[in-house]
């Protein structure tokens, strides 16, 4: 990955891709990619925006076994 988007500003238009992918459950590698951002930089702007990036549809410690 590029190191070019190091240090700089988010754009609006970035953090509502955040937000939309963050909802759409996409993993936090994922986003990085198609932000161009690192995983770690998006974890912290999630977080510094109240974004979760959590899957909301997975629960493993409730599915039943075959």
């Amino acid at each position: 990955m590029s190191q070019a988007r190091t240090g700089t500003r988010w754009t609006d238009a970035e953090l509502a891709r955040l937000k939309t992918l963050a909802e759409g459950n996409t993993p936090t590698r994922v986003i990085a990619l198609k932000l161009q951002r690192t995983a770690p930089a998006v974890q912290s702007k999630a977080s510094d925006e109240g974004v979760s990036l959590k899957p909301v549809n997975q629960s493993p410690y409730t599915r039943r076994k075959p």
